[in-house]
């Protein structure tokens, strides 16, 4: 296990099974992993780790916590949390968290099918491990079956089909998790419409601390990193309910607050377009045009 300013590199799923003190996984680039059966002191407190391949974790029950980043998520309701290659977690600090499932699989054993191409198209992924999927009763119930599927087939003398059904087995996993994430932006619409709210309020105080000035259009990872939630969450959360990307919501404030000057100032566009963070007119009068049909002197001479 190589180590980088106390981040343990893990490379293999057999050197991940090494670390955990378990015999040598059935296939060399996918393995299930019991966390009932997995000591604390595999890793040293405080340690973070870098894996290079997938891990998806299932939690039917959960009375621990994960610590990601500067915070920490509870996992009491169970669910479903996502990794990719590269990313660096903390390891629990009790017992007590070492509950549930946990699939890895290396992203050599989908690379030649098309799951290998597509895999990067769910956004869950890329979303911290505070932004968990939470599952009903049926939706626990499905997963776990999926689980014991991946886990049977695992079992099984390898073939020339393995690898073809396991596979198409965590592709069905993904949809369903798909499935279920958009459930859960639905279900959660009052936590998700005070995020909202709270985009709104910080847009409309980074125009009007005239941050804009200073610092340019605001970015997506600027909003993302006040909100706290990571980029590619608030993207699909403002899709499923707005029908918008943050990119493409930040823009309509952008557009709606240079209405406002427009049609209640004297400023030029060019100067409107500065103190909205655009380095160059012209940008500023592109996007107004894509975003309403009009340009921005078209759209004052409508208010005269």
């Amino acid at each position: 296990m190589q180590q980088q300013a106390n981040i343990s590199h893990i490379k293999s799923i057999s050197q991940l099974v090494r670390v955990l003190g378990f015999p040598a996984p059935l296939h060399p680039l996918i393995t299930l992993v019991n966390y009932n059966n997995v000591s604390i002191e595999m890793f040293p407190k405080g340690q973070k780790v870098s894996l290079d391949f997938y891990k998806i974790s299932f939690k039917p029950t959960f009375t621990g916590h994960i610590k990601y980043g500067q915070g920490y998520y509870d996992f009491e309701e169970g669910g479903l949390a996502f990794l990719k290659p590269k990313q660096i977690v903390f390891p629990p600090e009790d017992i007590e968290s070492y509950e549930g499932i946990a699939l890895y699989f290396h992203p050599d054993f989908i690379r030649n099918y098309p799951l290998g191409k597509t895999i990067n198209q769910y956004g869950f992924f890329s979303y911290d491990v505070s932004e968990a999927l939470l599952l009903s009763a049926k939706e626990k119930e499905i997963i776990a079956n999926l689980f014991a599927t991946i886990a049977n087939e695992l079992e099984n003398n390898i073939d020339n089909f393995s690898q073809d059904v396991l596979v198409s087995q965590i592709e069905l996993l993904l949809n369903y998790s798909n499935r279920f994430y958009n459930r859960q932006f639905i279900t959660r619409k009052a936590i998700n419409h005070d995020i909202i709210t709270s985009l709104d309020e910080l847009l409309n105080s980074y125009f009007e601390a005239e941050n804009s000035l200073k610092n340019g259009l605001p970015s997506v990872k600027y909003i993302s990193t006040e909100l706290k939630l990571s980029q590619r969450y608030l993207s699909d959360m403002l899709s499923s309910l707005t029908g918008l990307n943050t990119q493409q919501y930040i823009q309509n404030a952008i557009i709606e607050k240079a209405k406002e000057k427009l049609s209640t100032t004297n400023l030029s566009v060019s100067e409107i377009a500065y103190e909205l963070g655009f380095e160059h007119s012209q940008s500023f009068s592109k996007l107004f045009k894509t975003k309403t049909n009009f340009s921005p002197l078209e759209f004052r001479h409508s208010f005269n």
